[in-house]
C-alpha cells in the first residue's frame, strides 16, 4: 500500500505531531508499505529554518525507508494569528502542488493541529480519486478562541464551517482522544468512521535509565530535587503557573527545569528575573536524540495546560514519554488525561493554573521517597499499554480498512479503483 502523508511538522523538529508522524510512518515502512511524506523545511517553533535545510520549492530526501518531500512555505514563528494562517495556507497550496509528482497513491492522510493540512488532504484525495483520512490531534479552530488568539467572529465561524465540512467528507477520522470522538459525534459526524488511536511512547528512545551524571553536573543540579517540563512554551501551556510555583519554593533543595521553546518563553524568562526567582533553569530545545538524557535528570515531570473545558479533551503526549521513562508526573490538566494519571497511579493531579497547589505537591513529593518509588513502578508497568509501535499498527489497520472499503464501493459502482 502506498500511503501519502501530509504534515507540516516532521523531524528534525521535536514537537508531538512530528514525533507521532515519524514513529507511525517508520513502523508502516518497516512492515513493507511505501510511505511518502509531504512536509516543509523544519522551523518549529522559532520560525527559523534548521541548519542544513533550505526553504526551497521542492526537495527530496530518504529517511528510514520513507520518501520525504519538503516544500516551500511562508515561515514565521509560532506566534501571531495572521502570520500563522499565512504559514498554514502556504503549506496547503504547496502540498497540493507537490502531490502531483507522487504517483500511484492508495490513500492520503492529513494531520492537524491546524486543519489546512486536512484541507490539502481532501483536495489531493479528490484529485487522485483516493480515500483520505483526517488525523485529528486538536479541535482547531476552537483552540485559538480558548487561548485568546482570536475572538469569536465571522472569520472564526467560517473556519468552523470548514472544519465540520472536512469531518463529514473524510473517509475516516483518526482521533487521538476519546473525548474528541464524543465531541464530533455530538456535532453530527458519523461515529462509525471515527477511530481512536491515542498518542504513546517510543520505547526505543524513552525507557527507564539512571540519571545522566555528566548532564547533572553540567546543569549544576547535583543533590537537588529536579522538577521538569519538556515541551512547547506557548499560550496554551500557561507556564507562568510553573514559574510562580518555583518562586514559592526558593530553597537549596528544589530546582525547576524548563526545556523547550515557544512564543511565551522570553516573557517567562523576564518574569522570573523580575520576581527574583533563581531556581528555574530555562533550557533551549535540543535534538530529539538528546531529549531522553534530559528526561533522566528529572525526579518529577510536569504537564500543564490552561484551565479550560476544551483542554479537558486532550492528552498531552509528554505524559506518555514521562511514563516510558519511569518518571512520576505532576499533572495540571483536567479531563481524560487526568483519568489516566489517576487510574494508572503514575503521579498526582493538581489544579490547572493553581501555582500554590503545584508548589505544595512538589514540596510534599520532595520529602516522600516512598511515594515516588511507587509512582515510578506504576509508570513502568502502565506505559506498556501505550506502546507507539502497537498504536501505529492499530492506525495502519484503519488505513487498510478504509482503502478496502473504497475499492469495494468503486467496484459496486463499476468504476476503476
Amino acid at each position: 500500500m502506498h500511503i501519502l502523508f501530509l504534515t507540516d511538522n516532521f523531524p528534525p523538529e521535536v514537537n508531538a505531531p512530528a514525533s507521532r508522524t515519524y514513529e507511525h510512518c517508520r513502523v508502516w515502512a518497516q512492515r513493507g508499505h511505501r510511505i511518502t511524506i509531504i512536509t516543509c523545511a523544519p522551523n518549529f517553533p522559532r520560525g527559523r529554518v534548521f541548519e542544513g535545510y533550505r526553504n526551497s520549492l521542492f526537495q527530496r530526501e530518504q529517511v528510514d525507508g520513507m520518501e520525504v518531500i519538503r516544500v516551500w512555505t511562508y515561515i514565521t514563528a509560532n506566534e501571531g494569528f495572521v502570520r500563522r494562517i499565512l504559514d498554514y495556507l502556504s503549506f496547503m497550496v504547496s502540498a497540493i502542488v507537490a502531490s502531483v509528482a507522487v504517483r500511484r497513491v492508495d490513500i492520503v492522510v492529513g494531520t492537524s493541529p491546524q486543519f489546512f493540512t486536512a484541507c490539502a488532504a481532501f483536495v489531493v484525495g479528490t484529485l487522485k480519486r483516493r480515500p483520505w483520512v483526517f488525523e485529528l490531534r486538536d479541535l482547531w479552530p476552537e483552540t485559538i478562541k480558548t487561548v485568546g488568539a482570536m475572538r469569536d467572529s465571522a472569520a472564526i465561524r467560517l473556519l468552523e464551517k470548514l472544519e465540520l465540512f472536512l469531518y463529514r467528507r473524510a473517509d475516516a477520522i483518526v482521533s487521538v482522544t476519546r473525548s474528541f470522538k464524543r465531541v464530533l459525534e455530538s456535532r453530527g459526524v458519523d461515529p462509525s468512521k471515527i477511530h481512536v488511536v491515542t498518542n504513546g511512547v517510543d520505547f526505543g528512545q524513552f525507557s527507564p535509565r539512571p540519571k545522566d551524571e555528566e548532564l547533572v553536573r553540567r546543569l549544576g543540579v547535583q543533590g537537588k530535587f529536579v522538577v521538569g517540563y519538556v515541551g512547547t512554551h506557548g499560550m496554551c501551556q500557561a507556564l507562568e503557573t510553573v514559574v510562580d510555583a518555583a518562586g514559592m519554593l526558593q530553597d537549596d533543595r528544589i530546582v525547576f527545569v524548563l526545556l523547550g521553546d515557544g512564543a511565551r518563553k522570553q516573557a517567562l524568562r523576564e518574569a522570573a528575573v523580575a520576581k527574583g526567582i533563581k531556581n528555574v533553569l530555562f533550557l533551549d530545545t535540543v535534538a530529539k536524540s538528546e531529549v531522553p538524557a534530559f528526561w533522566s535528570v528529572l525526579d518529577v515531570s510536569l504537564t500543564h495546560l490552561q484551565r479550560s473545558a476544551l483542554f479537558q479533551t486532550v492528552i498531552p503526549s509528554k505524559l506518555f514519554e514521562s511514563m516510558g521513562m519511569g518518571i512520576p508526573v505532576l499533572h495540571g490538566v483536567d479531563g481524560e488525561s487526568a483519568e489516566i494519571v489517576r487510574e494508572c497511579g503514575v503521579g498526582e493531579v493538581f489544579r490547572s493554573e493553581d501555582s500554590q497547589d503545584l508548589a505544595n505537591r512538589v514540596k510534599r513529593l520532595a520529602s516522600d521517597p516512598a511515594a515516588l518509588k511507587t509512582f515510578r513502578a506504576h509508570c513502568a508497568d502502565s506505559a506498556k499499554q501505550f506502546d507507539r509501535s502497537e498504536l501505529a499498527i492499530r492506525m495502519l489497520r484503519v488505513l487498510e480498512e478504509t482503502v478496502s472499503k473504497r475499492q469495494v464501493q468503486s467496484a459496486s459502482e463499476g468504476r476503476l479503483p
